[in-house]
């Protein structure tokens, strides 16, 4: 079992920054991937960015350029840089790790909200 905590929402002006942080109780190199959801009032949650444990990365298109993810696995953490926020990013990000066993597992943390507002 793999418990996700993330931290580093909050409310920032348009154009701003934030770095949000997940870290897992296990050893995130043991993930097949590892992301950020976000999900928008009235809306579904989507998917923004992965992180395999290669080390690939993608982005959905809204966020490219603007939004980066990292992790430091000594750590067991994943990082979401965030810059030029817009309001349009106003959302529950929420942290995620895929595993495949037999089937794929998805393990979810809490959620964090973040806010564009000026």
């Amino acid at each position: 079992q793999v418990q996700l905590v993330e931290s580093g929402g909050g409310l920032v002006q348009p154009g701003g920054s934030l770095r949000l942080s997940c870290v897992a109780s296990g050893s995130i190199f043991s993930m097949d991937a590892m992301g950020w959801y976000r999900q928008a009032p009235g809306k579904q949650r989507e998917l923004v960015t992965t992180i395999t444990s290669g080390g690939t990365t993608t982005y959905t298109d809204s966020v490219k350029g603007r939004f980066t993810i990292s992790r430091d696995s000594a750590k067991n953490t994943v990082f979401l840089q965030m810059n030029s926020l817009k309001p349009e990013d106003t959302a529950v990000y929420y942290c995620n790790a895929k595993k495949k066993y037999v089937l794929l597992v998805d393990y979810w943390g809490q959620g964090t909200q973040v806010t564009v507002s000026s």
